[in-house]
């Protein structure tokens, strides 16, 4: 088919990727501005830009798309007849109603869960923090709505109890550049459903402030936002003073005052939640690196009885 593809992260380069081993032609690719980053806060180009660029593509960064003198580069493709549709995944930016218009097909959109479910900007995160035991890709028309468009397809993925957001997000990347493609292969079959008002959740984006552990919390809700928050914004807890990073941990049996340290050992910090213990086992603090606990131990002393997050 002839496409505008809309995508920014590496979520939407694995489907664009994909597109092109199908063979799709694209004819515009949107994506956002370069933005600063690293250490020297230089402009770079997104993931999806590197890629396009790579594949000799027409590349268009608007900075947003309100004004309808930005929505040019893409009527000039629907009208030349050099797109039919636009494929979207993970843009970042919001699309009108004029320019879900432009292409004859429409606009669908590759969402990283099973609609209505985790509708919104951190579906991967939200998912896994929530303890749900499977999640998806829901192929959608797009509308006005935040992810309201009727569905076209939608193929589940069970949540391994190791998963975190980066393991989950590379695994429903695949999925969603295998879901679009078969999509396309059989788009004049497929029926648009309506999503069912049942189960509508939000996923709202991920913040630093949600960051810090509440031991008051169950063990296994803590476990669930350790790994939800890995890598970003990386789940946290004061000790002594010093801001850590968990970065992997497990719920456990085990009794205490919460956040009080009840075991030290080469296999994990173990620390009393509101129900049950977690076990701290990678962690990392400032200026360091990611250590295992038994190396993290031998550069940070944490005894039994200390209490964390209490400064």
């Amino acid at each position: 088919m002839r496409l505008i593809f809309a995508g920014t992260p590496e979520f939407a380069a694995t489907a664009l990727q994909a597109l092109l081993d199908a063979n799709h032609q694209i004819s515009l690719v949107l994506t956002q501005p370069d933005r600063p980053a690293g250490r020297g806060m230089q402009l770079l180009p997104s993931t999806v830009k590197q890629l396009a660029l790579r594949h000799g593509l027409t590349v268009y960064q608007p900075e947003r798309l309100r004004d309808p003198s930005s929505h040019e580069p893409i009527r000039t493709a629907a009208a030349s007849n050099l797109a039919d549709l636009m494929v979207v995944a993970a843009y970042g930016l919001i699309l009108p109603q004029a320019v879900l218009d432009l292409p004859r097909l429409g606009c669908i959109n590759i969402h990283a869960s099973l609609l209505p479910r985790w509708r919104g900007a951190a579906p991967i995160q939200r998912a896994i923090q929530a303890g749900d035991r499977e999640t998806g890709i829901t192929i959608m028309r797009m509308d006005a709505g935040l992810d309201t468009g009727a569905m076209l397809l939608q193929r589940a993925l069970p949540i391994a109890p190791e998963d975190n957001a980066a393991s989950l997000h590379d695994k429903l990347a695949v999925l969603g550049g295998e879901l679009i493609v078969e999509a396309l292969t059989r788009f004049d079959d497929l029926r648009p459903v309506a999503q069912p008002e049942e189960g509508v959740t939000y996923a709202g984006k991920i913040g630093k402030a949600e960051a810090p552990l509440d031991w008051q919390q169950t063990a296994q809700k803590l476990e669930w936002q350790v790994r939800a928050f890995n890598p970003f914004p990386g789940a946290s807890s004061s000790c002594n003073g010093t801001q850590l990073k968990i970065w992997r941990a497990t719920a456990m049996p085990g009794d205490g005052a919460p956040g009080k340290v009840l075991g030290v050992t080469d296999a994990g910090i173990q620390v009393a939640c509101g129900v049950g213990t977690l076990c701290l086992t990678e962690l990392q603090r400032p200026g360091s690196k990611r250590l295992s606990a038994k190396d993290f131990l031998h550069g940070f002393a944490v005894s039994v009885g200390t209490r964390l997050g209490s400064d």
